[in-house]
């Protein structure tokens, strides 16, 4: 069911306005950049995820909060959206892990959201128009939230890195489910660009000690901590604003193994000299088929991304590894001598199918074969 509490709307900058009921946080208004995912469950997962930050976001799936918020499927530690947008709120969850509803988590992070939405119709705009950027405003006319749209910063011109990554390094201590035994204990540093948990478990259940690393620390400090590999990882906002995490990037390069997911696989392009540009309206959802050009087979993944790589600026020495079947961009690299491979979707999934969990197993053997 839709719960009303104050009447909201969504303007997107061009203007159009889409009406609903807000909840969470109903005190206040938001605005960001308008994107839309596919995935059909997680949605707590996509809250709590930091590459979203900046961002409003609006589910295709039209049922969400219907089993409600628990305390296993965060990704951070904190709600991360500046906005959500859904067809039906769902304010009486069923599930036996529930232990409050989406209102109640939103309302408990001071973020803001709206039911009763067409998010169809904002799917097909963005789909036609691209993305824009929109506002989420209680209580306003359509002309009030649009001039105050007008005022603020574009979601390109911002560095969510800076926002969202840890002040300080952290080891990843939490037990694991599944944890291999027999399994080399390698030192993986894992960059906090706007990291998912779900990055750090998989690489402990692999037997590795696991630490978190600041975004701003630099090559040289990071390669003091002696590490076996080196993780950078995704994260929100624009890679051409990244110009410090580049030039880190560069001073590993040729020291130690690395892996690039999402943003880090970016980064890595521009390290060596590529270009990556905006797509119209990015790939965010877990139904993405991305075919692996080493082995020819095809696996859905899940994607969070608005910006990719230039396969023709890539110099000789990278090769392109992975290939999205619905548009072709490029969707991972590898080196041709060098143990360097980054991947563009999340392969830490969380939400979305967990068929992309081998390329942790792929990077841990080019460590392995370092150590060696």
């Amino acid at each position: 069911m839709t719960t009303a509490f104050h009447n909201a709307i969504l303007v997107l900058e061009d203007g159009s306005v889409y009406p609903g009921q807000a909840f969470g946080d109903t005190e206040s208004s938001t605005y960001g950049e308008v994107v839309f995912n596919t995935s059909m469950t997680g949605y707590q997962e996509i809250l709590t995820d930091p590459s979203y930050a900046g961002q409003i976001v609006v589910p295709t799936y039209p049922l969400i909060g219907n089993y409600g918020i628990n305390r296993h499927d965060f990704e951070s530690r904190r709600v991360r959206v500046a906005g959500f947008v859904v067809r039906d709120h769902c304010d009486a969850p069923s599930h036996p892990d529930s232990e409050m509803t989406l209102d109640e988590f939103l309302a408990s992070q001071g973020v803001i959201g709206i039911g009763g939405v067409d998010t169809r119709a904002i799917t097909r705009r963005i789909r036609t128009r691209g993305v824009m950027m929109g506002i989420i405003a209680v209580d306003q006319s359509p002309e009030q939230a649009l001039a105050r749209l007008q005022e603020l910063p574009s979601y390109a011109a911002t560095d969510f890195v800076s926002r969202v990554t840890t002040a300080t390094p952290y080891s990843w201590d939490q037990p694991v489910q599944g944890a291999r035994v027999g399994h080399m204990p390698y030192r993986i540093l894992v960059s906090d660009f706007g990291l998912k948990y779900n990055i750090l478990r998989l690489l402990k259940t692999r037997g590795c000690d696991v630490v978190a690393y600041p975004a701003r620390v630099s090559a040289q400090e990071l390669l003091d901590w002696k590490p076996d590999g080196i993780l950078m990882s995704p994260g929100p906002g624009d890679p051409e604003l990244l110009d410090y995490l580049t030039e880190t990037a560069r001073g590993l390069i040729g020291h130690v193994p690395i892996m690039g997911i999402c943003l880090g696989n970016q980064i890595l392009a521009r390290a060596f000299g590529g270009d990556t540009y905006k797509l119209k309206f990015g790939h965010r959802g877990g139904n993405h088929p991305v075919k692996d050009l080493e082995t020819g087979l095809v696996h859905i993944t899940a994607q969070n991304h608005g910006y990719a790589i230039d396969g023709d600026s890539l110099p000789a020495e990278l090769e392109v590894s992975h290939v999205n079947l619905n548009d072709g961009t490029v969707e991972g690299l590898r080196h041709r001598s060098l143990p360097i491979m980054s991947i563009q979707y999340h392969s830490e999934a969380s939400p979305g199918p967990r068929d992309n969990e081998y390329l942790f197993d792929r990077f841990l053997k080019l460590v392995q074969e370092c150590k060696g």
